[in-house]
């Protein structure tokens, strides 16, 4: 069953109910009032702030895009980009593409005007749908790669070398296409984080994306009456495939446009969110915020809030704990999976297993997992190696990289690049990303363990691990430290909190800095890297 007879499904079964809301903090004429007063004002689809559709409404746009598409020579297994901020536009125009039986090809809103230009190109896009927010970085590139695409602009006031989208939707029909999907047909094409280099573009199929819907709802207990909270960008796995489990149960959907504490805290108590997927950064802030009394929790509606979950990137336990002090009737879940897993869940800890916080926990629905030596050999239990991963989420290919393909697929393989290990009760703990290791003096340092520990700092807010060269011990762990906000903290401090690390394991240096995070929560450690392996190092002191 491809994922477009889910949308169609819901049409039929929930036409006039609400399938997604915008929110946009960011508009002035955001009412400042309590969750109480918010009920009363009773807001309306045309609020400048809030915006929303039916069911019934999503299709109708979808089937006005497929046709629009179609109109203009798109056909089966054609490509066809979308480079959009989050808005009520994004998932139209998303299954729009996919009921003309094409690939939708997402590309990351931080992509400059080169990295869009060779993501077009990699995956042979005939079609580019842009926002506002993109117009000079495609002006930029406009001469090359307009001459043999169709660049269709969503927004008001189109740039010259562009199509207004709405004008050209208009009067297409609403009525859906007549086109033959199958469960292995091409379905989307989604681009590596590029942290080696420009990005890979991972090319998944609809039997990938119908999993991804089938095991979110599923893994979460998704009901009908659940409201999703989606903050993270939808051109990721991560939040996509999340939303998928509120399309598999027709349930409504909150996109917010903002990351703030309050901003959160509003969405989930004025449109009764009941299911939130948050970043580390960001259930940071929120603590931050509650403990320095700028967030009352008293002051909003938080009660039908069931579950927090986190993914896409490693948790440290301790913020868990910490939540959990807050907020100590959720349910917590973590997930792990990657784009060439079709997103999040191929491994999840799962919401009955809170007391293992810190693992990333067990195969999750349809999956295998295994850990292997260098030589693909399984390791003992315990050991360290590389997870690996089987199910019907793996990806088809790394679209015109069959060298890249066969380095990570084998025999149905996906190896997935993370160091891990498994526990005597069969979960899995991350160890490390394969790339990130650090060998100091013939030692094996796993950044993220030790990452683990200083998050439990009282004074630390955030933190990140990364290897520096050092002529003696070949690498040196350095630690880089963001301290909460109004504190001060000295090395000597992070030093002394260290004693109890193994003495091997403790950072040689401290640097006290912001950690830089990518719009999924990733630590960008290349860029660290970049400036910070260029800089002349003294050695520090014997910890011991």
């Amino acid at each position: 069953m491809p994922i477009t007879d889910l949308l169609e499904r819901n049409s039929k079964l929930y036409g006039e109910e609400v399938a997604l809301v915008e929110i946009n903090p960011e508009v002035t004429e955001v009412p400042q009032v309590t969750w109480k007063e918010y009920e009363l004002i009773q807001p309306t689809a045309s609020a400048p702030y809030r915006r929303q559709i039916t069911w019934s409404v999503f299709d109708e746009k979808a089937n006005r895009v497929a046709n629009l598409l179609m109109q203009r020579g798109i056909r089966k297994g054609q490509k066809v980009a979308i480079l959009l901020m989050n808005c009520l536009d994004w998932l139209p125009i998303y299954f729009g593409v996919l009921k003309t039986g094409a690939v939708a090809v997402p590309l990351n809103f931080r992509y400059t005007a080169k990295e869009i230009e060779y993501c077009v190109n990699l995956a042979d896009a005939d079609v580019l749908f842009f926002g506002p927010e993109f117009i000079g970085r495609v002006e930029d590139i406009a001469q090359d790669i307009g001459k043999d695409r169709i660049l269709f602009f969503v927004g008001s006031n189109p740039p010259s070398f562009a199509e207004s989208y709405s004008d050209a939707a208009a009067n297409c029909s609403s009525t859906a296409p007549k086109v033959l999907i199958e469960d292995k047909d091409d379905a989307a094409i989604y681009y590596s984080s590029g942290t080696t280099g420009f990005p890979k573009a991972i090319l998944l199929d609809h039997t990938a994306l119908m999993q991804s819907a089938r095991m979110e709802a599923i893994h979460h207990e998704t009901t009908h009456d659940d409201v999703f909270l989606c903050i993270p960008p939808l051109y990721h796995t991560g939040a996509k495939m999340h939303w998928f489990g509120s399309l598999y149960t027709g349930s409504r959907a909150v996109i917010l446009k903002g990351n703030t504490p309050k901003a959160i805290l509003d969405a989930v108590s004025w449109e009764k969110c009941t299911i939130v997927w948050l970043l580390v950064p960001w259930c940071q802030d929120i603590l931050a915020a509650i403990e320095r009394g700028d967030i009352r929790l008293e002051d909003y509606q938080l009660s039908q809030w069931r579950l927090m979950h986190i993914g896409a990137q490693p948790v440290p336990p301790s913020l868990i704990r910490h939540w959990l002090q807050y907020f100590p009737h959720h349910k917590y879940d973590t997930n792990y999976g990657l784009s060439e897993s079709t997103g999040p869940g191929c491994v999840h800890l799962g919401m009955e297993n809170v007391h293992k916080v810190g693992a990333i926990g067990v195969p999750g629905y349809g999956w295998r997992c295994k850990i292997v030596d260098e030589k693909d050999r399984e390791v003992q239990q315990g050991d360290v190696g590389e997870l690996c991963v089987k199910g019907p989420g793996v990806m088809k290919c790394y679209y015109h990289d069959e060298k890249a393909t066969n380095e990570v697929l084998k025999d149905g393989w996906l190896h997935t690049g993370d160091m891990a290990k498994q526990d005597e009760d069969g979960f899995i703990f991350l160890v490390d990303r394969k790339k990130d290791v650090i060998i100091s003096g013939g030692e094996n340092l796993y950044p993220v363990q030790i990452e683990s520990f200083l998050s439990s700092c009282p004074k630390v807010h955030d933190v990140a691990v990364i290897g520096l060269p050092d002529p003696r011990l070949g690498e040196i762990a350095a630690a880089i430290i963001q301290v909460k906000e109004g504190m001060t903290c000295t090395e000597e401090e992070i030093n002394h909190f260290c004693l109890d690390l193994p003495r091997y394991k403790r950072p040689r240096k401290i640097i006290f800095a912001d950690v830089p995070r990518n719009p999924t929560g990733k630590i960008e450690k290349p860029k660290l890297r970049q400036i910070y392996c260029g800089v002349r190092l003294v050695e520090a002191q014997n910890r011991g």
